[in-house]
C-alpha cells in the first residue's frame, strides 16, 4: 500500500462508530523496517466499538473474509483486533483502548507501570508501551486532534517513569542470581529463560535512564546498543550469552559469570 491508499483507509476507519483515531505503528513509524514488515495501523476507539462495521470494511478492503476480534481478543493487554492482506501486503489492525491508554500516561507521570502477562511477549507486556506507541506513532487520522495531543505531549519523556524503570533494575541483578540454580542443576533451560528476563529488565531501565521509548521485546538488543549509555558491545555480548547459554554446568556458570559482568556494567551506566 503507498501512503494515498493508507491514508484513504485510515479515514475510513475513522469513520467506524467508535474509533477516534488511526496511527501507523512500529518499525515502518520508526523508518527501521524491512521491505516485507507487516503494516500496523492502530486503531484507538472508546466505548464501544462497532465490529460488524469494522468486519464489513476489512473485506471491502482486502477482498477477503477477515478475521476481526472483538476488544480483548487477543488477550489483556494486546486488546484484539485482526491480520489482513491489503494490495499483497500483510496489514495489522491492532485496537487500543484510548481511555485506558490515558490512563497508563498518568502512571507514567506518576512513576507507576506494571508488567503483564500477554501472548507474544515472552519478557511481559510493559504498560508504559502503551504512551510509547503513541509517541513514536504517525497519525492517520485524528478528527477531534486527540491522539495528536497525546502525542507532543508524549514526546517528553516522564523523569518519574525514568526513575520507576531504573529502581527496577535490581531485578535483573536477582535474575542473574537466579540463572546460577541453572548451572547447579544443569538445566540451560532455566538459566536462559533467568537470563533472557535480565536482559530484558536491563534494556528498560537503560531505555528509560536515555529517557527513551521502548515499546516491545523485538529489536530491544540492538535498540539498546545504539543508546550512547550503553556497555560497550551490549548487543553482541548479549546475543552471545543468550544465543549460547551452554549445556554443561561449567558452560552455564561461565554464561551467568559473564552476565554479572554485564548486568553490573548497566548498573554503573545508570548511576546504580
Amino acid at each position: 500500500m503507498d501512503d494515498v491508499a493508507l491514508g484513504t483507509l485510515a479515514q475510513r476507519l475513522a469513520e467506524i462508530p467508535g474509533v477516534v483515531g488511526v496511527v501507523l505503528g512500529g518499525s515502518r513509524a520508526r523508518g527501521t523496517h524491512r521491505p516485507d514488515s507487516d503494516i500496523d495501523l492502530g486503531l484507538y476507539y472508546r466505548g464501544d466499538l462497532d465490529v460488524a462495521a469494522l468486519r464489513a470494511l476489512a473485506v471491502q478492503a482486502s477482498g477477503e473474509q477477515a478475521e476481526l476480534t472483538a476488544p480483548g481478543g487477543w488477550g489483556p493487554w494486546v486488546n484484539g483486533g485482526g491480520w489482513l492482506t491489503i494490495d499483497g501486503r500483510r496489514v495489522d489492525w491492532i485496537y487500543r483502548d484510548l481511555d485506558r491508554v490515558h490512563r497508563i500516561w498518568a502512571d507514567c507521570r506518576e512513576g507507576r507501570y506494571e508488567v503483564g502477562a500477554q501472548a507474544g511477549h515472552p519478557l511481559g507486556f510493559y504498560s508504559h508501551c502503551y504512551v510509547g506507541e503513541v509517541a513514536l506513532c504517525r497519525v492517520l487520522a485524528d478528527p477531534s486532534g486527540e491522539l495528536t495531543d497525546l502525542r507532543e505531549r508524549a514526546h517528553t519523556y516522564p523523569p518519574p517513569l525514568r526513575d520507576a524503570l531504573v529502581n527496577g533494575l535490581w531485578e535483573a541483578d536477582f535474575s542473574v542470581a537466579l540463572a546460577r540454580y541453572g548451572a547447579v542443576g544443569t538445566d540451560p533451560a532455566y538459566a536462559a529463560g533467568c537470563l533472557f528476563r535480565a536482559i530484558g529488565i536491563a534494556c528498560q531501565a537503560l531505555h528509560g535512564h536515555a529517557g527513551r521509548w521502548l515499546i516491545n521485546e523485538k529489536g530491544m538488543v540492538a535498540s539498546t546498543d545504539r543508546l550512547p549509555i550503553a556497555p560497550r558491545d551490549f548487543a553482541a555480548r548479549a546475543q552471545r550469552l543468550l544465543g549460547h547459554v551452554g549445556g554443561s554446568t561449567q558452560q552455564i556458570e561461565q554464561t551467568v559469570a559473564d552476565a554479572a559482568i554485564l548486568i553490573g556494567e548497566v548498573q554503573t551506566a545508570v548511576g546504580r
